[in-house]
């Protein structure tokens, strides 16, 4: 299933993701980080915009770090066109935002519940909410801290979830894994970190049973939305389960 030509939406979305990617390039070249101005901020952020619950699907880690982009590429390139091939153009690109947009809402609605939490321990240290809500500086991993030495952590965290946006197709490329593994539960995947062959309806669900609990450890040294994955897994898993349906009795 893997041999067949690579179809129209698969090859013109790993086009698209080629060319957000090259752009960031060029920009950043004229001082200018697209990331900040297409990536998906907080909605409560001065720093959100509409258009970012689309543009976010198509934006990556910048250069030099490539290993984002071209993780998300292979898996839709390797599983995408076979899940197009199947349900067709129309469909797959329905599962493809419909999946990104599951990312968006379960990645802000744990943010959400974080940040809640939060506001009222940073407001009882006389700090003022509106000037972290307010922020326009994105925080790159390794600067030092913004409100100077010293500053207590729980105002940093509260900051950061409304000064870094949110980038990348994984949660889209969940949708379609797990989509994959619905239509195709029996078929062997070679994994590089296994010595043998594993059917879909083993591998799939471990991965995302690792997901949930990255996600919940929550690990300082891992930056990864864990919850983004899992909300465009979730639809994705909605979505073909019930088209599946409907391709068994046509079948």
């Amino acid at each position: 299933m893997f041999n067949q030509p690579i179809p129209a939406v698969t090859k013109n979305l790993l086009i698209i993701n080629g060319l957000f990617f090259l752009a960031t390039i060029v920009f950043a070249t004229r001082g200018i980080d697209l990331g900040s101005i297409l990536g998906a901020f907080y909605p409560e952020s001065v720093n959100f915009q509409p258009w970012q619950i689309i543009t976010h699907m198509f934006m990556h880690a910048p250069f030099p770090n490539i290993s984002h982009i071209l993780f998300n590429m292979f898996a839709l390139w390797m599983f995408g066109s076979t899940v197009e091939h199947t349900l067709g153009s129309k469909k797959f690109l329905i599962l493809y935002f419909a999946a990104g947009l599951g990312s968006f809402i379960l990645f802000n609605f744990t943010n959400y519940i974080q940040i809640e939490q939060l506001k009222p321990v940073v407001e009882g240290m006389n700090f003022n909410l509106n000037e972290i809500i307010n922020a326009k500086k994105s925080i790159q991993p390794g600067m030092y801290t913004t409100f100077g030495e010293g500053a207590p952590k729980q105002a940093e965290e509260l900051l950061r979830y409304y000064v870094t946006p949110m980038v990348g197709a994984s949660g889209a490329i969940y949708g379609i894994l797990v989509a994959f593994g619905v239509l195709y539960p029996n078929a062997k995947l070679a994994l590089i970190f296994l010595p043998i062959p594993v059917k879909a309806k083993y591998f799939i669900p471990a991965l995302i049973g690792l997901e949930f609990f990255m996600a919940v450890q929550d690990y300082a040294w891992n930056p990864i939305a864990h919850f983004a994955h899992i909300g465009g897994a979730i639809i994705g898993f909605i979505l073909v389960r019930s088209w599946k349906k409907k391709l068994n009795r046509e079948w």
